[in-house]
Order: structure tokens, then sequence, then C-alpha cells
């Protein structure tokens, strides 16, 4: 895996349920921290294998394909048992999605970034509506 370009902005490819692929613009940090990654992890110069690879216990023995969503669940649950909290993988994407929107992101953009085929989906997690601050109240000038 190795991030691809576009429009000068380096971008992953997320692969999600449904067969849906999608770009996914990478943050600058992320893609170095994720090229470290690849590095350590000594995966070669592949760009179309998967980011996230098993390697034990696997049958298979191609080292191109990517965990399985049950793998990545194990994996956040046993180091987040380490950190003593548990926590799961849909945890984790739900607090992204939050702090993008609590944060100004356009929620379709959002949606888009999530995959979900619906908006009602992604404003489950949009909670300025809650905000006191939010609130048209304080939006009134007197």
């Amino acid at each position: 895996m190795r991030p691809d370009e576009r429009r000068g902005v380096a971008h992953i490819k997320v692969s999600g349920k449904g067969e849906k692929t999608r770009y996914i613009p990478l943050h600058p940090a992320a893609g170095g921290l994720i090229m470290d990654y690849l590095e350590q992890a000594r995966h070669g110069t592949d760009n179309a294998a998967a980011l996230f690879r098993p390697i034990r216990n696997n049958r298979t023995g191609n080292l191109s394909q990517a965990i399985t969503p049950d793998a990545v669940y194990k994996i956040v649950r046993a180091y987040s048992r380490i950190l003593r909290f548990e926590i799961g993988a849909h945890a984790l994407r739900a607090t992204a999605a939050t702090n993008a929107l609590d944060h100004q992101a356009d929620i379709a953009k959002v949606q888009e970034w999530l995959g979900h085929a619906n908006i009602s989906t992604t404003r489950i997690y949009d909670h300025r509506k809650t905000r006191p601050e939010d609130s048209p109240t304080f939006k009134v000038s007197y």
C-alpha cells in the first residue's frame, strides 16, 4: 500500500462493505507514520497490497491480503485492554467522525469519508445540535 497522489494530495484506497472502494485524503502526519510502519513491517513496495496484513496463523501464505474485519476488532480490543480501557474498532471510527463534525467538517464529506450510503447514518455522530453554544439562540444578534 502506497498512497496515491490526487491533485497533489496523498490519498489511500479504502475497500469497504459491499465492495465499495473510495479514496480518502491522507493527513501528512498520518502518511509519515504509515510509511514508517511499512518500512518496519517490511511490507516492501507493493502498492496494491493491503496496509494491514496477517503475519501469524496465515493459512493462505498470501501476505498481500488484508487482515479480516474480525482481526481488526480483536487487535483493537487487545491493545485497549493493555491500556486498561475497553474499546472496539467501531468506537474509534465513531470518535473520528464526531471529532471531524465537532471541528466544522461538512457532514456530506464525513458521510463520504465513512462510506455511508445514507446521511441519516452519519447524523448519529453529529452532536453539534446538543451543544448549547451552537443553538440558534446564541446566533441571534440583539
